[in-house]
């Protein structure tokens, strides 16, 4: 088959499945390659579509196509959406009872099934992976947060390491590892510990161009910031760092009219669940939650996202933050920040200790520190947040973004190219005597500190010892900040951060690059609010989209499945602005494949033609 008409092929069952007329940045490169039948890691932001990525190759490989994931909430959400789709799906795991079990396991026997999803310890029960090689023609095997297998992963799981037993039993089947997050570290532990074999690696960009950042000031109102956000309207997240907080706002937002619930470690499966479900279905506008909320948690049209609280990683909070927006609509992503969170967030990395003797665990706290740091860094910059975020994962990224509160409103730069010199030589004397220290380290040679540490290591004898002894700690910490962030400069991130050259150091230093900085007070001020986090649809535009709203909730709580199942509002959206009267119309919406067009074409053209008519 020649690629034009492999092109042709996909395209027609990507609008024949799925309703696109066109695959998202990256996706078609992973389908190929899945099809091709080549083991394959492909890292993809939330939001990008992953998914799909293993679900249409699926759908065109003769056989069965296994799932592994550690998400229940998340398999129900995918396997009902796909039956929505018209495809055989299904799901097991230890949330069902022993009937729903025993069905799931009669349709596989009689190869009813196009994609089975499953939890990582049901595939290694025993005989299980034997069943699946006498009952079933296997086509894919596909790994689902890949990063759960790797220890430098943000959220290890001890199961997934068995996971090579499948390619062990299945050496011919190709296997796809999916994440959304990962560092060059963990992409290449996947690789190890699931045994795959000269993989194709597919590594999408991490930016989220649709999501606006801002980071601002908690004050004693900063209650009536989040019901401010609630009352725009939209669906949205708001993070605590305690159960008490989560409870509290919870409380005060109900008592002001919004439909909002908790969500912690602290209530019932029972409750927990049920305000899931509330908040899937629209039931709930607001989700006020720790942590422990979110992941597995496929909801699509979460309009915003504010943490209450600091978040422990950046790498934490690019996730927390991403479940805005997912549909590819604006999301505005809000970080609260005060002086007060940081000694909050000290106090727990000191409590971290061994549960037996009480000694602190002082690896584990030195990297916590560390990640604390990165975190107060990136609410206290005043360069782009989104090179921050980017420049985290590796990625680089080309200011302005136009998407978040430093770029649309720059604040004031100065030149501090000789500062930025004095710093970076002092890194580069140290380096010259084979010797690497930190940020506090290298500030206090520059101030001319006289600590017991520095004397003794002779570095009050260096050209640059006291040559900043006219600005504070705080100025000089912004000048490291902004070299950081411009990778000017560069830090090791094992527990043990010390300062380390780049190629722009060299620039800086041999007077090729000026360096300037946007010099701010400690506190992030309030900038101006660009993001729009409702859809931006006006007059009679908005009035279709709440009428088609609501006939979409009434469906959907007919068929007794979340509203976005039935359609997201990204089509919604378009089916207000394009206003589809017939069929033919209504089939050029994104997201209407054959199985909804032939399911919903006439009812919600009937709605459309009704709304002109008045």
């Amino acid at each position: 088959m020649s690629v034009s008409s492999q092109d042709v092929r996909l395209h027609r069952a990507l609008k024949q499945y799925f309703g696109f007329d066109a695959f998202r940045p990256g996706q078609q490169a992973v389908v190929r390659d899945a099809l091709e039948g080549r083991d394959v890691l492909a890292i993809m932001p939330t939001g990008g579509g992953k998914s799909l990525c293993f679900q249409l190759p699926a759908l065109l490989r003769p056989g069965l196509t296994v799932v592994v994931s550690p998400l229940i909430a998340l398999m129900q959400d995918q396997v009902r959406q796909l039956r929505e789709n018209g495809i055989d799906a299904d799901v097991l795991n230890s949330a069902q009872d022993a009937a729903a079990g025993t069905e799931v396991m009669r349709r596989l026997d009689n190869r009813d099934l196009k994609l089975l999803y499953v939890a990582p310890e049901r595939l290694m029960m025993d005989g299980f992976i034997e069943r699946l090689q006498r009952h079933a023609e296997l086509s894919l095997i596909v790994v689902d947060e890949a990063h759960c297998v790797s220890e430098w992963g943000h959220d290890f799981r001890p199961e997934y390491r068995q996971l090579h037993r499948i390619r062990a039993a299945c050496p011919d089947v190709p296997v796809l590892a999916f994440t959304a997050t990962a560092t060059p570290r963990v992409r290449d532990d996947i690789v190890t510990q699931l045994h795959l074999q000269d993989p194709a690696r597919h590594l999408a960009s991490f930016n989220r161009p649709n999501l606006f950042y801002a980071v601002e000031e908690k004050t004693r109102d900063s209650y009536a910031r989040v019901r401010d956000q609630a009352r725009r309207g939209g669906s949205g997240i708001v993070y605590c760092s305690s159960r008490r907080r989560v409870d509290e706002l919870a409380d005060k937002l109900a008592g002001d009219g919004i439909v909002a619930l908790p969500y912690h470690a602290g209530l019932s499966a029972a409750a927990r669940r049920d305000h899931q479900d509330h908040f899937i279905s629209d039931a709930a506008q607001v989700m006020v939650a720790t942590v422990a909320f979110g992941m597995g948690i496929n909801k699509p049209d979460v309009r915003w996202v504010i943490h209450y609280d600091l978040p422990k990683t950046l790498e934490a909070y690019y996730q927390e933050a991403g479940r805005a927006g997912r549909d590819g609509e604006p999301g505005e992503c809000t970080l609260l920040f005060s002086l007060g969170d940081i000694h909050s967030a000290e106090q727990m990395i000191r409590n971290k200790v061994h549960p037996a003797t009480g000694e602190p665990l002082e690896q584990e706290q030195r990297i916590a520190r560390q990640q604390l740091r990165e975190v107060i860094d990136y609410a206290e910059s005043a360069v782009c947040r989104r090179t921050i975020q980017l420049r985290y994962f590796g990625e680089t990224f080309e200011p302005p973004c136009k998407q978040c509160d430093n770029c649309v409103q720059p604040r004031p730069v100065t030149d501090c190219t000789v500062a930025a010199q004095q710093l970076l030589s002092a890194v580069a004397r140290l380096a010259q005597r084979r010797e690497r220290f930190g940020s506090t380290y290298v500030i206090d040679i520059l101030r001319g500190a006289r600590t017991e540490k520095l004397l003794s290591n002779g570095h009050d004898t260096l050209s640059v010892y006291g040559l900043g002894k006219d600005q504070p700690v705080a100025w000089w910490r912004q000048i490291v900040r902004a070299l950081l962030h411009e990778g000017l400069l560069a830090e090791t991130s094992d527990g043990f951060p010390v300062l380390v050259l780049t190629e722009g150091s060299r620039a800086v230093l041999q007077g090729r690059r000026t360096v300037e900085v946007a010099l701010r007070p400690v506190k992030p001020s309030k900038g101006p609010r660009a993001s729009k986090a409702a859809l931006q649809l006006e007059g009679a535009d908005a009035r279709l989209f709440e009428a088609l709203r609501q006939l979409r909730l009434g469906l959907a709580r007919e068929a007794g499945v979340p509203p976005y199942v039935i359609f997201t509002d990204a089509s919604l959206h378009a089916m207000a602005v394009a206003r589809p009267t017939t069929p033919e119309a209504f089939a050029e919406v994104p997201g209407v494949g054959a199985r909804k067009l032939e399911a919903y074409g006439e009812i919600f053209t009937a709605a459309v033609r009704d709304f002109l008519t008045l």
